[in-house]
Formats: structure tokens, sequence, C-alpha cells
């Protein structure tokens, strides 16, 4: 009696060694498009961190010109604060001065002008 099929343990083996193909053919897909989904995903992430990194380096290039031009500004005032007080300076030293050459001029005449504004002044003040 000869058969033509084979023994079934031989036919358990070639089942078994297809599915195992079949098996292994799926496992390659699911890693290649894990693989692929995963590549994507590093691409978008990376995509998105240069455009943030971007940003971040436009808003910190503002901000520091800002800052620039605010110190500029304050470096300005601050010197023309120094020139007013300066020349405020000059012209209450130039007034000291023309009062003492007024008193070594007129030395009389300063001492009644200082009795008078001090009367004047006291009799203002006592109101």
């Amino acid at each position: 009696m000869s058969k033509s099929t084979q023994p079934p343990e031989s036919e358990l083996a070639n089942a078994a060694e297809s599915a195992g193909n079949r098996i292994d053919q799926g496992a390659e897909r699911v890693k290649q498009a894990t693989s692929e989904a995963v590549a994507k995903t590093k691409q978008a992430v990376d995509h998105a961190a240069d455009r943030v990194e971007e940003g971040l380096h436009r808003a910190t290039d503002k901000a520091a010109d800002t800052a620039n031009r605010a110190a500029d500004k304050a470096a300005d005032l601050g010197e023309r604060g120094r020139e007013w007080c300066d020349e405020t300076m000059d012209r209450a030293d130039a007034w000291l001065d023309e009062a003492r050459d007024y008193v070594r001029r007129k030395p009389v005449q300063a001492v009644a002008i200082a009795l008078g504004a001090g009367w004047l002044l006291g009799r203002v003040l006592r109101r």
C-alpha cells in the first residue's frame, strides 16, 4: 500500500514550519513598521525641537536687544543728569562768587541788605 500523502508527523512539521515562516514574516513586517513609525516620530520631534529652538533664539535676541536699548537710554539719561548737575553747581558757584565780590566791594551795603532780609524773613515766619 503505497500512499502518496505524507505521514501525519511530516505534515505537522511542514505546517509548523509554514506557520513559523508566516510568523517570522509578520514579525519582520511589524518590526519594519515600528522602525518606520519611530523614525517618522523622531523626525517630527526633531523638527518641532528645531522650531522651538529657533523661536527661543529669536525671543532671546529680542530680549537682549530691548535690554541693550534700555541700558543705552539709562546711560544717556544718567549722562544728561550729570551734565545738568554740573551746570547747576557751576551756576551756584558763580552766584556765590558774585555775592562774595559784592560784599568785598560794598561791605556796609551788604550788611544793611542782610539785616533787612533777616528782619523781613522773621516777620514772614512769625505768621
